[in-house]
């Protein structure tokens, strides 16, 4: 017998909204989005698009009417939940531009649930975008078929990140100057793993997270990592150890 065909088609477009999804609501889509399905796609009325809003799952809508420089859609399946991601956090100190865009958008594809900008002294930038980076893991959940995006914190001071840090969190601070094996560190239970800037925390910077009560020094190995290496790689132990890949 002939295979099923895929239902919907897994070229349909993909895309992420802000208002939330019901059955039977019609959207309008302009701006980016509204270019990329008329001018890059070309989708006619009665095309299929994927929705999701990273609060009530994700649905298939059909194209209805097409206008200029705009389009609207009527939400007419439910096709999954939101997804339920690992309790993992990401406390990040800021490194340059590109770099820092591109661990905000591998900590989304990897299934992170809050990512934590820090401010250390060795930041080369004291300041971040919150929009630039939704933006990064907009897009990586659009092309990676998730339906969870990372809650976004906004830019702390590290001292003020320690102080104010959740009792029942455990704060895997990744030191290259020494802890326990990651994987033999890492325990159960809601965590966060803390990346230091390019050169790394000073030494009081270090010494005051090694005297948080919450604080766990692990090691990533013996070679030195780039922060954002350094982040991937920590992530991917954590799920694989703790996450949903050890599912």
């Amino acid at each position: 017998m002939p295979a099923t065909p895929a239902w919907p088609p897994k070229s349909t477009p993909r895309l992420f909204v802000e208002q939330v999804l019901t059955l039977g609501a019609t959207l309008n889509i302009s701006g980016n989005s509204a270019h990329y399905l008329i001018g890059v796609m070309r989708l006619k009325e009665g095309a299929l698009v994927k929705l999701f809003d990273d609060i009530s799952g994700e649905y298939l809508a059909t194209v209805t009417h097409i206008h200029k420089r705009d389009l609207d859609l009527t939400v007419t399946e439910k096709l999954r939940e939101r997804e339920t991601t690992p309790d993992l956090w990401l406390v990040q100190a800021l490194i340059k531009k590109d770099r820092f865009d591109w661990i905000a958008e591998k900590a989304c594809e990897l299934g992170v649930a809050r990512f934590v900008p820090v401010l250390t002294a060795r930041c080369v930038v004291d300041k971040v975008k919150d929009d630039r980076l939704r933006a990064h893991m907009i897009e990586a959940a659009e092309q990676c078929e998730r339906t969870a995006l990372p809650h976004i914190a906004p830019l702390t001071k590290l001292d003020a990140v320690l102080k104010d840090w959740p009792s029942d969190r455990i704060l895997y601070f990744c030191d290259e100057r020494g802890g326990a094996p990651m994987l033999e560190a890492i325990s159960a239970g809601p965590a966060a793993l803390l990346i230091g800037p390019e050169g790394g925390f000073t030494d009081s910077e270090n010494a005051l997270i090694r005297a948080h009560a919450n604080a766990r020094p692990i090691s990533l190995g013996p070679r030195i990592l780039r922060a954002d290496t350094a982040a991937v790689a920590a992530i991917s132990v954590w799920m694989a150890k703790n996450g949903d890949w050890a599912a």
